[in-house]
């Protein structure tokens, strides 16, 4: 079997990552294109990253999300619109993936356990 190619850092495509939030809402990620040396690379342009969290009632889902900014403020001002489109992503996301959930066929005695694939003792077990 042929051995995997270990995965190499691109020393062109490096990003130096600022980090801005409003102690609130979330926080906007900006990474910065750098060269090999970490001087700023003005040939590209700056990424915008929002992060935020969705509530639900399993708990906090960390939603994050590329924000089309040209300057933070531009980031800041667009981060609600961008973090509504992440969270219907998600939410479909997760309808999917309970449908299919739904979908799976449970059969008799498939499943782990004792021989018949149930708990014996109609699933009642004593100490």
């Amino acid at each position: 079997m042929a051995e995997q190619e270990q995965p190499k850092m691109k020393a062109d495509n490096l990003y130096r990552e600022e980090t801005f939030t409003d102690r609130e809402t979330g926080s906007i990620r900006k990474l910065v294109p750098v060269n090999a040396a970490g001087d700023d690379d003005s040939g590209r342009a700056a990424i915008y990253m929002g992060s935020a969290q969705m509530m639900t009632p399993m708990g906090p889902i960390p939603l994050n999300f590329e924000i089309e900014a040209a300057s933070l403020g531009e980031a800041a001002e667009k981060f609600t619109d961008a973090a509504s489109v992440a969270m219907q992503e998600t939410l479909k996301e997760l309808q999917e993936l309970r449908r299919e959930q739904a979908s799976q066929i449970v059969v008799p005695g498939q499943g782990g356990g004792a021989a018949g694939g149930g708990m014996p003792g109609g699933g009642i077990q004593m100490p």
